[in-house]
């Protein structure tokens, strides 16, 4: 029986455990064997994020995360997007994760999140640090936006269901992963780094709508960075964080798949990437493009609504169905409000849209007081359905679920989009000089010239 007893153990520890079978997944990654439709796309997952990020830049939650945690230029830090200031790696990323997600207009993957702001601050950081090359940011940030996405398959839906924040729980490992990358944390130590990202890893979806949900992706970050550092040096930590009893899964999820974190895939989860088109929660936009169809295809004017039904899935009313926003940012949680800005024909790609004083616009609140949410759609989309005064109802539907797989028509949309957002803190010349550098990403010997173009 001992020895039964004792070929059992040993067969154990020969076998990897959950956590060890992903941190090999992601770290064996190169680049040089990706799928060109990757590359192309993490491309446009960062230059995206800067455009965004660039565009927050004076958010005041940015201007209290500055005053707090970077009162002065630290010439041997690294940079802070839009800001001639450098700090110190670990408030760097913090900062620049917050100001990557101030307008929650950065880019979407189901059902991780929000895949690059945990990601990408982490990456820059490093590679300013480090003066790595294109190439290895960028298979540093493709590993990172891999390990949290294969970690929200592993959790389920029940951890989000249950009110954490995904972005803040799974980027703070995508975080780890990517700064192990470039710190050259491997083997046993990078399962270690993982057990570290899990033990810090929060954020809870009670915070939507206010400052504390983009604090949430610039914590991942930092405690990522911080993961992966102390793991570098020797830090321990449980190494089976993904399926420990009491260890991150267990106490934060009850639907766990490791077989769907572990499964083969034809292409890196970096590929599922949705860009955002409208500066409000990326569970408005179904709403948003269908109430878009009724003005524009059905010719529904705001003046001869009555009543407008907004059919939404389940879940979506934990995320955004703040009924009576009265700032900026509750606006981006509101379906009622998203619905009543596109029936009203206002442009949601503006993120200045987005403010208080839109909050509190009367005619603007009239039409979203008519506005009621229901959690009846099933399947994919939203239904938007306008009933008129004069008794007729019109529907439509939005769907914005499914990438583009047209990768040059969506470098064009992304290039629209930063040349807005980005041009208003660089001009347009600097703007361009980032656009035609993250397109040659991969091959740039170091980011110098692009942090120094994105410093602003």
């Amino acid at each position: 029986m001992s020895e039964t007893l004792e070929l059992a153990r040993a067969a154990a520890q020969r076998t990897p455990t959950v956590t060890a079978q992903l941190a090999a997944r992601v770290a064996s990654m190169r680049l040089t064997e990706l799928p060109a439709a990757a590359v192309t796309v993490a491309k446009q997952c960062l230059l995206d994020w800067l455009g965004v990020a660039l565009a927050g830049r004076a958010e005041p939650l940015v201007g209290i995360l500055l005053d707090d945690l970077a009162p002065a230029d630290d010439p041997a830090g690294v940079a802070i997007l839009g800001h001639r200031r450098r700090v110190r790696p670990l408030d760097a990323v913090l900062i620049n994760g917050a100001m990557g997600h101030a307008l929650d207009f950065d880019d979407v993957i189901m059902p991780m999140g929000h895949p690059t702001v945990p990601v990408a601050p982490v990456v820059f950081a490093l590679a300013e640090a480090r003066r790595a090359t294109g190439a290895d940011a960028l298979a540093a940030f493709i590993a990172g936006v891999e390990a949290e996405c294969r970690i929200a398959r592993l959790i389920g839906p029940s951890h989000y269901a249950r009110g954490w924040h995904t972005t803040a729980t799974t980027g703070t490992f995508g975080a780890a992963v990517a700064a192990s990358r470039l710190l050259g944390v491997e083997g046993e130590a990078l399962s270690h780094a993982l057990g570290l990202a899990g033990t810090q890893a929060a954020g809870l979806k009670s915070c939507f709508g206010t400052m504390s949900k983009p604090l949430h992706p610039g914590k991942a970050a930092q405690n990522g960075l911080l993961a992966a550092r102390l793991a570098a040096r020797g830090f321990t930590s449980d190494i089976d964080i993904l399926a420990s009893a009491q260890g991150f899964t267990a106490t934060q999820s009850t639907s766990a798949d490791p077989a769907a974190g572990l499964a083969d895939r034809p292409a890196p989860w970096v590929v599922e990437a949705l860009f955002k088109y409208h500066a409000a929660c990326y569970l408005t936009h179904d709403s948003i493009e269908a109430a878009n169809q009724l003005r524009v295809e059905a010719g529904v004017d705001p003046g001869v609504i009555a009543a407008v039904t907004v059919r939404v899935p389940e879940g979506h009313l934990g995320v955004c169905n703040i009924a009576a926003p009265a700032t900026g940012l509750e606006c981006k949680f509101s379906l009622r409000m998203t619905t009543a800005l596109a029936l009203a024909g206002e442009d949601t790609f503006q993120d200045a849209l987005f403010s208080d004083a839109t909050a509190r616009r009367p005619d603007l609140v009239a039409l979203r007081d008519k506005v009621t949410v229901e959690p009846t759609q099933v399947g994919r989309g939203c239904e938007v359905a306008v009933r008129l005064q004069d008794g007729r109802v019109i529907a439509r539907t939005g769907d914005v679920s499914q990438p583009m797989r047209d990768l040059g028509a969506q470098q064009e949309r992304i290039e629209r989009k930063f040349r807005h957002l980005g041009g208003k803190a660089l001009g347009e010349a600097r703007a361009v000089q980032v656009i035609e550098l993250c397109r040659e990403f991969d091959t740039l010997p170091d980011l110098a010239k692009l942090i120094e173009l994105v410093r602003a």
